[in-house]
């Protein structure tokens, strides 16, 4: 006999929680990085609405489903076991590989401004905050925190935070190219679809078996340091 039990819903405050998280409103600064697509653009090399897809869709291969949203995964596990010290080794990974000066600095001043965020929610304990706060955290653990604290699983943290980072990459590719609204919609349409498996992928990656390569980003992300017009602050 085939069970006709459905998964049981996310709680609403939970959901809502998880949904504010991946928004671009969130007041953490997303929306003024554009990781490397600036200089992308400026040297021919994501300067359509074709090309700056597929640019961001290797970024999503390549960068997030390898190196974040792994870090991401079994930091929202460090932080509901109360092991710190998973946590502290997570964010040293993820600063460490951070290839740029630009890369590193966005990370940690999305990852202070999350915590920001947080001392004015009651999500979050006090105490892991200001834990969070010494390390000083990168924005996945940051997420990662604020995330823990809601109901969500692990799987449905990491569609939020991936969905949330294409929102914004959409908007800085609309800025940096240009291109219109249209065009956005059906970037972040072909992102969207590469998401789920990238998930899946990043579900299963073990710690020794993450990465963080991708010299073309790093050599733009180094260039646009010293980018003589630019819109962002990556």
């Amino acid at each position: 006999m085939v069970s006709d039990r459905r998964p049981q819903p996310l709680p609403a405050p939970s959901l809502l929680q998880l949904m504010w998280l991946a928004s671009p409103a969130l007041p953490v600064g997303g929306f003024s990085y554009s990781e490397g697509l600036e200089a992308a653009v400026e040297a021919g090399l994501a300067d359509t609405e074709a090309s700056a897809c597929e640019w961001l869709v290797d970024q999503l291969h390549l960068s997030l489903a390898r190196a974040d949203l792994p870090v991401l995964a079994k930091a929202v596990g460090a932080w509901r076991r109360g092991d710190l010290g998973h946590v502290r080794e997570l964010n040293d990974w993820l600063l460490q590989t951070r290839e740029s000066a630009e890369g590193r600095a966005q990370t940690l001043q999305m990852g202070r401004s999350l915590l920001d965020w947080l001392r004015n929610h009651d999500s979050a304990s006090a105490a892991d905050i200001e834990a969070c706060a010494v390390l000083p955290p990168s924005y996945p653990v940051s997420f990662a925190l604020a995330a823990s604290a809601t109901q969500a699983g692990v799987r449905d943290i990491l569609l939020a935070y991936a969905f949330g980072w294409a929102e914004n990459m959409m908007s800085a590719a609309i800025k940096s190219v240009p291109l219109g609204q249209s065009a956005g919609q059906r970037i972040l349409s072909r992102l969207a679809g590469e998401i789920p498996a990238l998930v899946e992928q990043a579900l299963s990656t073990q710690d020794s078996a993450r990465q963080a390569f991708t010299p073309m980003l790093a050599i733009l992300s180094a260039q646009h340091e010293t980018q003589y017009s630019r819109l962002f602050r990556s």
